[in-house]
């Protein structure tokens, strides 16, 4: 059943040359329970497209067209009394990137969550919500006595796991992950995803986690989106991604992700840098930076196109998958093209010139 229906989101930003087209005409649809994965290099739009579900955006974005539905609610058409009461925290609460931003350091740990339950239930005590932090922070792996601790008393890998505690206090319906993970040790990041994935099998709650790592949402997504320069240019089931995508970008990407059963295997960069999204034109926005742009690609936006079983992409050569994956498995591929607009098959050629009789 569908908890969160996406159609059409743009989400822009002001800037002092354009608007930003952080978020350009995404769809998608997330099931109760499911976990989707938003993958893609920073600056691809995907925190962005996290904050427009919850209208958690900086004053000077503006989600400028498209729906956002959950569970039946068009959360662009609320007050932001209404985000905060019936959506933010007790319905689809957020993980963010650094736990500690995320944090008052003025409080401790235990009196926001307390706080955060209290605002949302209005028949819970105080006790009742502190009781419930302790048993949070139990099964999350941390001293249930350490809600009394200040953020600045946690290590990076507790704080990140009190957070968690923090977004499955009021037992939410859709759960935001945005790099969950990020600069924490190997070991912790494991021990994080599991406390992740646990919890939220225990609550039946969807995910969208974010992240830049194929590796994680490898282990941890149902599916995956690849987003690049505002927009999802491929989207499938996790296996599909993994193991037979059709976007040259996520083939790059793929080259990037170790194979721990191929000791040989040499990582291979994509070169060039992500698109200005000011105004970024017609055609595909990874054409500038792909090794198999044509003429077509720099001057027709891909539509989306479906593979079945829910695999759509966004590339004017999709249908070329065979020679797509053998070239992009090659370094040369990536290294020694010569990435640009192509010339136009006619520029080599005198133009025809008209005499008057």
């Amino acid at each position: 059943m569908t908890l969160l229906d996406i159609n059409g989101l743009k989400t822009y930003y002001r800037a002092d040359n354009g608007w930003v087209r952080a978020t350009d005409d995404v769809s998608l649809s997330i099931d109760r329970g499911e976990t989707v994965g938003l993958v893609g290099e920073s600056g691809s739009g995907k925190t962005t497209l996290a904050k427009s579900i919850i209208r958690l955006l900086s004053d000077n974005a503006e989600i400028v067209d498209g729906s956002i539905n959950f569970d039946g609610t068009e959360v662009t058409e609320l007050s932001d009394k209404e985000l905060r009461k019936q959506i933010r925290w007790s319905e689809i609460s957020m993980i963010p990137q650094n736990a500690m931003n995320g944090f008052d350091p003025v409080y401790t740990v235990g009196q926001q969550i307390v706080q955060v339950i209290r605002h949302h239930e209005d028949g819970t005590s105080k006790k009742e919500a502190r009781e419930r932090a302790r048993s949070l922070f139990d099964e999350l792996g941390i001293e249930p006595d350490r809600v009394d601790d200040y953020p600045h008393q946690f290590s990076g890998g507790m704080a990140q796991r009190a957070m968690i505690a923090l977004a499955l206090a009021l037992s939410p319906s859709l759960v935001l992950a945005d790099e969950p993970t990020t600069a924490l040790d190997v070991v912790i990041q494991d021990r994080i995803l599991d406390t992740i994935k646990e919890m939220q099998e225990e609550l039946n709650s969807a995910m969208i986690m974010i992240t830049h790592d194929m590796s994680v949402v490898s282990e941890t997504c149902d599916r995956i989106a690849v987003v690049y320069g505002g927009r999802i240019v491929e989207i499938a089931d996790t296996e599909t991604i993994i193991t037979n995508p059709r976007h040259p970008y996520t083939l790059g990407l793929r080259n990037a992700f170790p194979d721990i059963n191929d000791d040989d295997q040499e990582l291979i960069s994509i070169p060039g840098t992500p698109p200005e999204l000011v105004d970024p034109g017609e055609g595909c926005r990874f054409a500038p930076r792909c090794p198999f742009a044509e003429q077509e690609c720099w001057e027709e936006t891909p539509e989306a196109e479906s593979y079945g079983d829910g695999h759509a992409v966004e590339c004017h050569r999709a249908d070329e998958i065979d020679h797509l994956q053998e070239e992009a498995g090659k370094k040369e591929t990536w290294t020694e093209q010569d990435l640009g607009r192509p010339e136009d098959s006619q520029s080599d050629q005198p133009e025809e010139v008209m005499l008057d009789d």
